[in-house]
């Protein structure tokens, strides 16, 4: 599994309007191939700045599956807009311990 975390920078005074688009950008991630769960999180010390961390099953689900769909370019529309600056997005793996 990957995980994808992107901290979110979004313009001031535009936090509620954002909270309530990506809840229905929500439902376009999630039906994504390869998605497996995600959550947004508020920064209690920033008013503006959230970390969106996603599992997704593969990287390619990610930066192939989702990026390059169509389903990308509606989540951009609903999204993009309210970031300044833009999000860098990095991808993690876990690391396995057991051995």
């Amino acid at each position: 599994m990957i995980l994808e975390a992107a901290m979110l920078q979004v313009k001031q005074g535009r936090e509620k309007e954002f909270e309530k688009t990506f809840k229905k950008a929500s439902t376009i991630i999630s039906s994504m191939n390869g998605y497996v769960n995600h959550t947004l999180q508020r920064c209690m010390e920033d008013q503006g700045r959230y970390l969106l961390l996603v599992n997704w099953e593969t990287l390619e689900d990610h930066t192939v599956g989702f990026r390059e769909s169509k389903e990308y370019q509606e989540w951009k529309e609903l999204l993009h807009h309210f970031y300044d600056p833009f999000p860098v997005v990095e991808h993690f793996e876990n690391i396995d311990f057991t051995n």
